[in-house]
């Protein structure tokens, strides 16, 4: 299970991600934010309720890279050690903006 809290100010989107982002959840977290990205030149995502994160995961996150790179600015935020060591075995961490 996924809960996704979003937070829209002008063009800055904040979503706090809880829960597991796996094969299950992703097409949620990636419905979300394509309905949410346009116009934002900032997005930010609260991981430190994140408990989980598989390939689908990886994917949705890397596909959110990419549509910001092109508008703007993204990080995620408040990371675990579980959840960052995921990041560096898969080479993410030298992708994605960490905080």
């Amino acid at each position: 299970m996924l809960n996704i809290d979003k937070k829209l100010d002008k063009d800055q989107l904040q979503m706090a991600l809880e829960g597991r982002l796996d094969t299950l959840t992703a097409p949620e977290l990636e419905k979300a934010l394509m309905e949410s990205l346009d116009g934002v030149k900032d997005l930010s995502l609260d991981c430190s309720k994140l408990e989980y994160i598989s390939s689908a995961g990886l994917r949705v996150l890397l596909s959110a890279q990419k549509t910001m790179n092109k508008q703007g600015t993204m990080k995620l935020t408040h990371v675990s050690s579980e959840i960052m060591e995921i990041f560096e075995v898969t080479g993410f961490s030298d992708i994605l903006t960490i905080v």
